[in-house]
Formats: structure tokens, sequence, C-alpha cells
């Protein structure tokens, strides 16, 4: 057999087979099996799918061992071994009478387990390269993690090993980690390791079609596996609705705009393989070129005036503000009115603070910016939305001019709630960042400026600065502390300075009563309150308490600034008046 290299030098297309995954949970009785697991209890049905594959004409095959990479995640390696062998020597057996190749599939490593993703990849390929598989496949993947350093293993064990990256995208472009795919396609594209990019699954034939059209390829070769359209459940069936012949017509049109390894994903049977087969045995129409058009100007971008401020190196001044409970907002309306006139530079809003429901911190950002000319920054969380809800909401956000938000995990929903309220949890602030920014760079006219939390009162500060780096390699330009209420919080935020490439604002939370600060001391989370601070308080009526209040922020402030590009105020118990009083004072 020749060399797959020499294949695609010579300009030929390599047709894979289609979805082993779908196709045999499809099969009489074979619904509730896991896949992987039919490498060892039931080896002829997996064989029969190879063989109608072949048949079908594809020259390579995929060996079913997708989610081995989980086992191996749970410590269960004896296991991804006996599959991974299992399925290498059914997929070696049927290609015997065929001109074929046999690829080892590997499936997307879990972020969790002792084991990194490179790790994952690396383990799963001693386990291939052992069986005599040295064509590879990684497909499926939302992130690029971990693929760098394999691909430098993978040919370091194994020269002649050839390697094909696969990323998953929606009809967006944006994988279910928030990644672009064009920025993983160009990044994977520049290691030398790696002999082929592209994408399969979760885009039907149409989408991926459209979608590598617009990428700027270069001399990168591709590779295109899409599924059979986009499924429809029906009962307890998941059924993809694609037709066999559109799809093998839209897979040569994929081979026509310069994808050489092409096959199938979810929903693709050998019916569609065998389309795709006959397709390509025509002689491929030379697509006509679409009408030029006269390119509009690019679109100017909006003024971003608290981004901006802060560039040019001057402080601001964030002052948070509660949203209302319920639909009454004059209170709220008239307490950014006092803070607006008292010097704030902008107002955070809260999005369901400690995961009770308030009015929407986005709608609020909305109206205030559009009826008060203030700067607000929302609180986005990633409790409450997927992915989806999160682009309609930026966009939304995006067009009412509000083009500043702070990115939070979010707090969990209250314990007895749960059953009636339920999280979402698509991603973490980071992954919402990396979201987030890939929309900056692809879809909007104007990018968010995004800010993250740190948590300056944090036992073990160096994992907070850590996971704050994570952040700003994912597009995180700034942070909102927690608020300096102890020398070591003070500490902590020069190190900060320090390490940090984004600008800081330093939280300023008034503590407004003894009680208040032994409270938030034992039931807050992220609140530190120095013993000091707290004696000051005993015996403290409340107007000595506020004035008191009053002394000890501006005397923090003072201490904090030269580390800092701005503060974050907190508001306590709606207490507009006592920040304007400190507004008063610090300006």
């Amino acid at each position: 057999m020749k060399d797959i290299r020499t294949i695609l030098s010579e300009g030929n297309t390599l047709l894979f087979d289609g979805a082993m995954g779908t196709y045999f949970a499809s099969l009489p009785g074979q619904a509730e099996t896991r896949c992987e697991a039919a490498n060892l209890i039931n080896q002829e049905a997996i064989a029969a799918i190879h063989r109608a594959y072949l048949d079908a004409g594809c020259r390579a095959i995929k060996t079913n061992t997708f989610t081995a990479g989980v086992d191996l995640a749970e410590g269960q390696t004896d296991t991804a071994h006996q599959i991974i062998k299992a399925a290498c020597r059914i997929a070696q057996d049927c290609i015997k009478p065929y001109d074929a190749y046999v690829f080892a599939d590997i499936g997307p490593a879990p972020e969790s387990g002792a084991l990194s993703r490179a790790e994952n990849y690396c383990r799963q390929a001693d386990l291939f390269l052992s069986e005599g598989v040295e064509y590879f496949l990684l497909e499926t993947l939302p992130s690029d993690a971990g693929i760098s350093e394999f691909a430098k293993y993978l040919k370091a064990r194994c020269p002649s090993s050839f390697l094909i990256i696969s990323y998953a995208v929606a009809m967006d472009g944006t994988t279910r980690e928030g990644d672009s795919g064009r920025t993983l396609f160009q990044r994977t594209a520049t290691l030398p390791e790696v002999d082929v990019v592209g994408f399969n699954c979760v885009s039907g034939p149409r989408h991926l079609l459209d979608y590598i059209q617009k990428l700027d390829r270069q001399d990168i070769r591709l590779t295109v596996m899409p599924n059979a359209g986009y499924p429809t459940v029906l009962g307890r069936r998941t059924i993809y609705q694609g037709t066999p012949a559109y799809f093998g017509e839209k897979l040569a049109e994929i081979v026509q705009a310069g994808a050489q390894i092409i096959g199938g994903c979810c929903g693709t049977t050998p019916a569609h393989i065998a389309e795709a087969a006959k397709a390509l045995s025509k002689p491929l129409r030379i697509p006509t070129p679409p009408p030029s058009e006269v390119s509009a100007p690019p679109a100017t971008p909006q003024a971003n005036p608290l981004s901006e401020k802060l560039d040019a190196g001057r402080q601001v001044i964030a002052v948070e503000l509660d949203p209302p409970a319920d639909d009454d907002i004059s209170f709220f309306l008239e307490g950014v009115q006092a803070l607006q006139t008292a010097g704030a530079d902008a107002v955070t809003i809260a999005d369901c603070p400690i995961g009770r429901p308030r009015a929407d911190s986005s709608l609020l950002a909305c109206k205030i910016k559009r009826e008060l000319d203030m700067e607000p920054l929302p609180h986005m969380t990633c409790r409450d939305r997927n992915f989806n809800a999160t682009k309609a909401l930026l966009l939304g956000l995006s067009m009412e001019g509000v083009h500043n938000v702070l990115l939070v995990t979010g707090d969990p929903i209250p314990s007895e709630n749960r059953d009636e309220v339920k999280s979402v949890f698509n991603f973490n602030s980071r992954k919402l960042a990396r979201y987030v920014t890939s929309l900056n760079q692809t879809v909007l006219r104007t990018p968010f400026r995004l800010f993250g939390a740190l948590n300056l009162n944090a036992k073990n500060f160096a994992v907070q600065l850590k996971i704050a780096q994570e952040k700003e390699a994912n597009g995180i330009t700034g942070f909102l502390t927690q608020p300096v209420l102890s020398r070591e919080a003070l500490e902590n935020l020069k190190s900060a300075h320090e390490t940090l490439q984004g600008k800081i604002l330093c939280g300023i939370y008034p503590v407004v009563s003894h009680k208040n600060a032994c409270f938030l001391n034992n039931e807050i989370a992220g609140m530190r309150i120095s013993d000091e601070i707290t004696a000051l308080y005993e015996g403290k009526n409340c107007e000595e308490a506020e004035d008191l209040a009053v002394k000890i922020s501006a005397a923090i402030v003072k201490e904090a600034t030269p580390y800092a590009d701005g503060l974050y105020l907190m508001t306590p118990f709606k207490r507009v008046t006592l920040m304007t009083r400190i507004l008063n004072e610090i300006r």
C-alpha cells in the first residue's frame, strides 16, 4: 500500500468511514450498550460495521475506541488497554481483503482525572503503537489543550506516524469550550508534527462547507467529516434525517473546496459513505466563483469610555449596586444617579448574587446606559445560560452600547431550591472568557472589555494568581478584587500588581457595624476583615459606625492606590448615601 503522504501529494482524496457509535446504537437491542464495550462482548457486530463501510467504498476506517480516554482518566487502565487491543485486532482483520488503512480513533480527553490531556493522549498512543497502528485521528476536539505535547511525543516515538487533528465546531464556528475554530485551525497548522487539520461532528455538511470556504488555509492539508445533518428525537431514539444522496453531493463539494481527507460523523451510515464514493467517482464540477461584490467599509467600533479611561492610565471608580428583588426600579435608578453625580465612572450589577433571583443584570445595564448614559459593568455568570443564550445576550448588550462585562463562575443555587432550579454550568469563567474572546474576534463590531474576579483574601493566594493568569490567557484584561480589609489582602494586592498584566480595580467594602464584620468574616466566602478593624466597631452606634466606615475606606484607598488602576466600591444594604460620602472623601 502507498504511504498516505504519497496519496495526498498526488492530489488524491482519502475517504473515511462514517459513524461507528450512532450506527451501532441503531442496531436492534444495542441502544443501551456502550459501543466500545462491544469490542469485548460483541466483536462480530463491530466487524460487520467495519466491513459495511469498506464495502461502501471507504479506504480508511477508525478503530472503535473513541471513549477509551475516559477509561484512562478514571484510572481504568486495564479496561482501556483491553478495548484498544481488541479494537485494533478487529479493524486490522477487516481491512485484509481491502486496500484500506486503519486509524487509531481518539476522542477528547476529559479535563478531570489524574492525567492531563496530553498525558492521556500519550498513554493511548503507546497502546496503539504496541498494536502496530501508526496512523492517528484525534477527533471532535473542543480545544487544542495537550495537542502540541502529544504531537511531539508521537513523532519522537514513531517518526513514520501520520497525525490528523480534527475540531468540533458549531454553526457559528466555536467549540463547546468557547474556542474559535479558525484560531484552533491556524494554531494547530503551525505544528510541524501534525499532518492534517480540520473539522468534524456537531455541524452538518452544508455548514462545514460554508465554514471551510471562509478559512485562510494556504497550503494546509484539510480534513472534513460532517454529521449527517442535525438530530431530532423520536421517542427515545435520536434520528439524523440527512439523506445519503444529499450527504454525498455535499461531501463532493467539500472536496472541491479543498478537503483531501473526508468522511462522516454522527448519523452517517454505510449508505451515506456509498453515496459519497459515488459522487467522488464522477468528474468534479468546477465551482462557479460567486459574483464579485463591492466591499462595504468596515463598521466603526462604538466608544467604550470605561475601557478608554483605563487604557489611558487614569484611575476609574466602579460602584456595585445590587439589582432589585422586585419590579420597582425607582430606588435603583435614583441610586445610580446619585453615584454618577458623586463621581463614579461605572456601576457594576451582580447577576443573581448568592444564587437567588433578582432583576436581570444585563437588562438593567442596558436601561441605565440608555436612560442615564452611565457606564454599566454587568456581571455575567456561567450558571444560568448555555452557549446559545450567552451569545444571544452578548449580541443584545453590544447593540445597546454595553461593552464591558465581569465574567464569574457564579454562586451555586441555594440547596433548598435545587429540586426546582437546575444549574447549567456549560463552562467556568475561563472558558466563558475564551468564548467571548472568540466572539470579539469573529462576530462583534465592538469587542467587549472582559473583567474577572480576583480573591485577595484566599488563604493560598498563589493559586489565585495562577488562575488569574489563566484568565488573562483566555482574554480577561481587568480584575475586580474582593475587598481589602486586612494587611494580608493589601500584600496580595501588591503581588497581583507585580504579576498580572490586566488592570486591577481594588475592592473597597465599608463595614457598617460590629455585627456586620462578624457576619462577613464567618459566613461570606471570600471576605476577611482583620481583628483590628473589627474591634474598632465595638460599641459604635449606627452614625458612629458609618463615620468610621468612611474613615477606614479612605485610609485603605490611600494605601491601595499605588497598586491599583482603579477602585471597586461595594454598596452595603442599599446605603447609597454612605457610598456618596466615601466618593466625596476620596476624589
